[in-house]
C-alpha cells in the first residue's frame, strides 16, 4: 500500500483545495494537495517537499488530523492528512489546473477524489459551521 500525504492548509478561515490536471489519474477531481512519500522520507518531510514543488511556498507541518485508505484500480493508498501552516512565499500552482480557498461548509460542493472524501466528511463534521 502506497502512503500519500494531504495538506490541510487554512488561511483566513478558508482551506486550500486543488483540482487535478486533465490527463492525470483522477483528472479534474479535487483534492487536498500533497503527494507520495518517498523512501526514507517522513510524512512531514514529504508535505514540505510536495507543497514547495506544487505551489512554490514554504510550509511548516503541524498536527496529524486523520487518514483514509482507498483501493483504486491502479493501486491502494493510505492518505495521511496533516495541518500545514504557510510560512513564506507566493502561492503559484505548478501541478494543478486550478486551486481555491473555500469555507469548510462548502467542501461537499466539490467533486473530490475518493480517498479525500473521508477527510472532507471529518472536516465538515468538526468545522462545518466555521
Amino acid at each position: 500500500m502506497r502512503k500519500v500525504t494531504a495538506a490541510l492548509l487554512v488561511n483566513n478561515g478558508l482551506i486550500l483545495i486543488a483540482k487535478r490536471k486533465a490527463g492525470d489519474k483522477l483528472a479534474n477531481k479535487w483534492e487536498f494537495p500533497g503527494g507520495k512519500i518517498e523512501d526514507g522520507e517522513t510524512p512531514e518531510e514529504c508535505l514540505r517537499r510536495e507543497i514547495q514543488e506544487e505551489f512554490q511556498i514554504d510550509v511548516t507541518v503541524g498536527d496529524y488530523f486523520c487518514s483514509s485508505t482507498y483501493h483504486y484500480d491502479h493501486g491502494s493508498i493510505q492518505l495521511l492528512a496533516y495541518w500545514v501552516h504557510w510560512k513564506d512565499g507566493e502561492l503559484v500552482p505548478r501541478a494543478h489546473d486550478e486551486f481555491r480557498w473555500v469555507p469548510f461548509s462548502e467542501l461537499e460542493n466539490f467533486d473530490f477524489a475518493p480517498a479525500d472524501l473521508p477527510i472532507v466528511k471529518k472536516l465538515k463534521e468538526k468545522y462545518g459551521g466555521v
